[in-house]
This record gives C-alpha cells, sequence and structure tokens, in this order.
C-alpha cells in the first residue's frame, strides 16, 4: 500500500543512516583519539585496568627520579673515597719513604700535613643536595640511609614502596662532633709484632679543633723513632683498608641503583605495551571500517532520497 503520511521506505532508510552515522562517530572518535577504550562507557573492564596501570607508571616514574638521585648522592660519596684513597696511599708512600734513613723527615711532614688537608677538603667538598656522607658536623651521627628502589602493587591491590638502605656511619672520613665515628680521626690501635721493644700505640690522621682524640696524631719530626714510623704506616694501612672496604660497599650500592633504574624503565615500557593491548585502537582496521561506513552513508543518502521521492510520483496519477 501506497500512503502519502506514512512513508515507510523512507522511516527505514532513515534508522539505517543513523544507525551508520553512529558507527562512523565511533569509528572516527577512536581515530582521533588513537583509543579503542576510551572510557569506562566503552569498555568498563579494559578501562579500569589501564587506568589503574597508567597510575602505576607514573608512580614508577617518580621512583625513577628517586633512583636518578640517591645514584647522584652515591656517586658523588665513592668519587670523594676514591680521591681519599689516592691521597692515604700517598701518605703511606710518604711514611715508608721517612723510613729511610738520612731523609729530611720535616719536609716529608710539610707534604703530608698539606695532603691531610686535602683530605679534609676532599670529605667537605663530597655534598650534594644537602647531603655529605664522608663529613659530618653535626651532633648526630650519620646513620643508615633510606633510598626509593622500587614501587610494587601486591595481588591483592596494595601497594608498597621499597628501599634500598645504606649504612652511611661506614664512609664518614671526618666527624667533627665524635672523632671516633670518623675513618680518619678514629684512633687506630698497632699491635706491634714479637719481639720488638715498641709497646702497642694508637694513632690517627686528620685533627679535629677542640676535640679530643685516642692516641697520637700520625706526623713526623726529627725525632722520629724508626719503631714509630713503621707504627704509623701500620695504622694509615689499617685505615686504608676500611676505607677500601667503605668504598666496595658504596660501590656495590651504585651498581645496585642502576641496575633497579634500569629494570624500571624496562618494566615501564612493559606496562605501556599491556595497556596498548587492551584500549589501544587498530589504525588500519578502524581506517578501513571508516571507508567502508562512508561508502554505506552515501548508498543510505541516496536510498532515502529514493524513498522520499516515491509519495511524489503519486501525483502523476491525478493528472
Amino acid at each position: 500500500m501506497t500512503s502519502i503520511l506514512t512513508n515507510s521506505s523512507a522511516m527505514a532508510a532513515l534508522s539505517t543512516l543513523r544507525s551508520i552515522s553512529s558507527d562512523m562517530e565511533t569509528t572516527q572518535s577512536r581515530i582521533s583519539s588513537g583509543l579503542r577504550v576510551g572510557s569506562a562507557a566503552d569498555n568498563a573492564a579494559y578501562w579500569s585496568i589501564s587506568t589503574t596501570m597508567k597510575s602505576d607508571n607514573k608512580a614508577l616514574s617518580t621512583v625513577q627520579d628517586a633512583l636518578g638521585l640517591a645514584s647522584a648522592k652515591t656517586d658523588t660519596a665513592y668519587t670523594g673515597l676514591e680521591n681519599s684513597i689516592e691521597i692515604v696511599s700517598e701518605i703511606k708512600a710518604k711514611l715508608v719513604a721517612a723510613r729511610e734513613p738520612g731523609v729530611d723527615k720535616e719536609k716529608i711532614n710539610k707534604e703530608l700535613t698539606e695532603l691531610k688537608n686535602q683530605l679534609s677538603s676532599v670529605a667537605q667538598s663530597a655534598s650534594f643536595s644537602g647531603e655529605n656522607w664522608l663529613y659530618n658536623a653535626s651532633t648526630d651521627a650519620l646513620g643508615t640511609k633510606e633510598m626509593v628502589g622500587s614501587f610494587t602493587r601486591g595481588a591483592d591491590g596494595t601497594v608498597s614502596v621499597g628501599v634500598i638502605n645504606y649504612d652511611a656511619a661506614n664512609s664518614v672520613l671526618i666527624d667533627t662532633n665524635d672523632v671516633d665515628l670518623g675513618q680518619l680521626t678514629k684512633g687506630i690501635e698497632v699491635v706491634q709484632p714479637d719481639g720488638t721493644t715498641t709497646a702497642d700505640a694508637t694513632y690517627y690522621l686528620v685533627e679535629v679543633d677542640g676535640a679530643t682524640h685516642t692516641g697520637d696524631l700520625i706526623e713526623l719530626s726529627s725525632t722520629s723513632e724508626d719503631d714509630d714510623i713503621e707504627g704509623m704506616i701500620s695504622a694509615v694501612d689499617s685505615m686504608l683498608t676500611n676505607l677500601t672496604d667503605a668504598a666496595a660497599t658504596l660501590g656495590a650500592t651504585n651498581s645496585r641503583l642502576s641496575m633497579q633504574d634500569d629494570f624500571m624503565a624496562d618494566l615501564m615500557d612493559v606496562i605501556d605495551k599491556g595497556v596498548g593491548r587492551l584500549v589501544d585502537a587498530d589504525m588500519n582496521e578502524e581506517s578501513t571500517r571508516l571507508k567502508a561506513l562512508q561508502t554505506q552513508q552515501q548508498l543510505g543518502i541516496q536510498a532515502l532520497s529514493i524513498a522520499n521521492s516515491d509519495s511524489q510520483n503519486i501525483l502523476s496519477l491525478f493528472r
């Protein structure tokens, strides 16, 4: 039946055109945003997972920044320790030279004084972001330093921040408040070999003004005895061993920070890829779909035009 009040063909064509326009809007949105799941309405489960993981990735990025700061601190302290080891080795060599009969011990002592001043300078300069792990002028002893190392989400959804610890007390070279806590300011007891006439002694290398030290300062004079010089050499050698151990520990900590930083970068990339598989749009597929929808839209417009012109054809029956 043909009716001029109800155009069923036009209604059907219009319904089809509306459906095509809706699909085109969805496809164009995916192409413009690059996302297949852009909101919870698209896919609530995938949107929830991706939102959580994106938030975790921001936290991991902050952890990576914290690792960079921690690496800078450990690098600074390690550089200071490494340089101090070279200076202490030089002091040890000067003391060995002073053991040679006939040398001018007073001149060697002047060299020792300058080397000890350089040690103080190195210790005070090894500071980064207000932290110095080699020189402590505070009334509080340097304790364990915590550095943010990881961000973890458990299977039950709980999150936690992991830390990497380093005991800075091992790397303190000079402590102006408590000289017994500094590697160079504390007294090192030297046990003389059996059969010698010299008694056991205690020596320290760097003197802090106004502080009470345990033992004798390592310095030379024209009257320095050979046994005393050998005791100083033994004390300096013990200090060198302690500094080497501290540098090794600090180097291992720095290496761990570097590995953790690389792992954080890889983990962030993996999370980005995982989120992309859930919510990213396949641009090849979407472009193909858009082309097909454009063709369907053109056909739908033409079908609607034909359906609308059918009612006008009825006029020819009344001519």
